[in-house]
Formats: structure tokens, C-alpha cells, sequence
């Protein structure tokens, strides 16, 4: 599989070019997108035909996660004749999210067959897709999307408790893995994790390699990555827009 980082911003930043969360998957004739977060449809664009995408998998209702399935349900609407559609996975109640953003009921499934993603194992054309809810909102899913063999690679979307992403982890798995505050700490009551968080997870379940996403403005990201790389012999990056590797 071949990932390619679309957008790996937090909800804010200051930084140039930090679209919102949004991570391509490919794999042979398969396309799954991780995220569409704010200002990511254009990259998404450049990288692939949009409507080639197999699915897009929401790990969860904040809008830095998905808000640009507006665009992408635009672009299916007005380019095509007829319109187009593309899959999309996700917490209940996604649709009605996306409706309500246009006060527009029935605006996503114009082109989006939305539907829950839930945490039964499912096959998306050669990708095996296993979710797990996380502690972050009342719906929060990772996801591990792997091939019949080798390893796999496991998103974290956002999560508050590292040790929820541990069953998704076999040993040689890539994990990306947000790491919003830094090199911490995370303050008390916010379901986000930092780096001795991850450093303790790497820890205990041996991935291949650790990619650092979403980090907040005005928090170390070097410190994060030492953070991690303490704890580990693989190697820890941390991810940019345009980035890609292969799992």
C-alpha cells in the first residue's frame, strides 16, 4: 500500500499550507481516503480522479475531519452529468451533519451513499478495513487497513486514550498517530494525546514505523518526535502535506 499525505493540520494553525486531516490509501485499483478535513479537497483533486475513491472513512464529527466532503460532494454533483457517487463511512448520523451545514436535508445523498462505519470487519476492494471505537467524542473510530499479507498501517483519527489504539497494532504496522499536543502535556479533560503518550504505546506494541500528525500551533513538533523516537528503534517522522510512504 502506498499512503500519501493529503492534509495533517490540526483544527487551527498558523502555518501555511496545514490543510485540515486527509490521508490517501492506495492499493492496486483501490483508493481509500482517511479524513477530509478543511481545505484538503484540492490536494485530493491533484492525487486522484475524486470519484475513483473506493470510500472515504470518517473517523469522526469534527468538522477538521470532514468538512470538505462539501466540496467533494459538489464537485460529483456540478462535474458529472449525471452525477457521480462515492462511498463514505462513518459515525451515525454523518449525512444529517452534512445536510445541516446547507440547512438542506438530502443535500449529501445527492452523490455521498453514506452509511456507519461501526467495528465489524469489511472489505474494500483489496484493503481489509477493522475499526475500533476511541476516546475522543461519543463516536470515534481508528482504523487498521492491511492486505491479504504483510503489514498494515493504523490511523488514529483523534483519540484520547492511547492504549484504545493497541488492539489495532501488530508488530511492523505503520501507525499515524496524532500527537495534537506536542511533547505535552495534554490538558486535563481534552481527549488528545502528546508524545510520551505515544512513546508508551510504541512501546508495548512494536510498529514498523510512526508518523506524527496533527499537532497544534505553538507546541514542539521536533520535541514530539524525540519524544516518541526514545521509546522505539523505528523510525518516527512527522508527516507533511505531499509526503508519501510505502506500508
Amino acid at each position: 500500500m502506498e499512503l500519501t499525505v493529503l492534509g495533517a493540520g490540526p483544527a487551527y494553525t498558523d502555518r501555511q499550507g496545514a490543510t485540515g486531516a486527509a490521508y490517501l490509501v492506495q492499493a492496486g485499483d483501490t483508493s481509500i481516503l482517511l479524513d477530509l478535513g478543511q481545505g484538503s479537497f484540492p490536494r485530493l483533486a491533484a492525487a486522484i480522479e475524486p470519484s475513483r475513491l473506493g470510500a472515504v472513512i470518517v473517523s469522526h464529527l469534527h468538522p477538521d475531519h470532514f468538512i470538505d466532503l462539501i466540496p467533494l460532494r459538489h464537485y460529483l454533483v456540478y462535474q458529472f452529468a449525471p452525477p457521480r457517487r462515492v462511498t463514505v463511512l462513518g459515525p451515525a448520523h454523518l449525512a444529517e451533519r452534512i445536510d445541516a451545514l446547507h440547512a438542506q436535508p438530502g443535500l449529501s445523498a445527492d452523490a455521498l451513499d453514506t452509511s456507519q462505519l461501526g467495528t465489524r470487519q469489511r472489505q474494500i476492494g483489496e484493503v481489509t478495513v477493522e475499526a475500533r471505537l476511541v476516546t475522543h467524542t461519543e463516536e470515534s473510530y481508528a482504523t487498521r487497513l492491511s492486505l491479504a499479507s504483510g503489514a498494515g498501517l493504523v490511523y488514529s483519527g483523534d483519540c484520547g486514550v492511547a492504549d484504545d489504539l493497541a488492539p489495532l497494532i501488530r508488530p511492523g504496522d505503520t501507525l499515524l498517530v496524532e500527537a495534537s499536543f506536542g511533547p505535552g502535556p495534554v490538558p486535563k479533560g481534552v481527549n488528545h494525546l502528546d508524545g510520551p503518550a505515544i512513546a508508551r504505546l510504541v512501546a508495548a506494541t512494536r510498529p514498523g514505523a510512526i508518523l506524527l500528525t496533527h499537532i497544534q500551533m505553538g507546541f514542539d513538533r521536533q520535541a514530539a518526535v524525540d519524544a516518541v523516537a526514545a521509546a522505539t528503534t523505528a523510525p518516527v517522522r512527522l508527516v507533511e502535506p505531499g509526503d508519501r510512504y510505502r506500508v
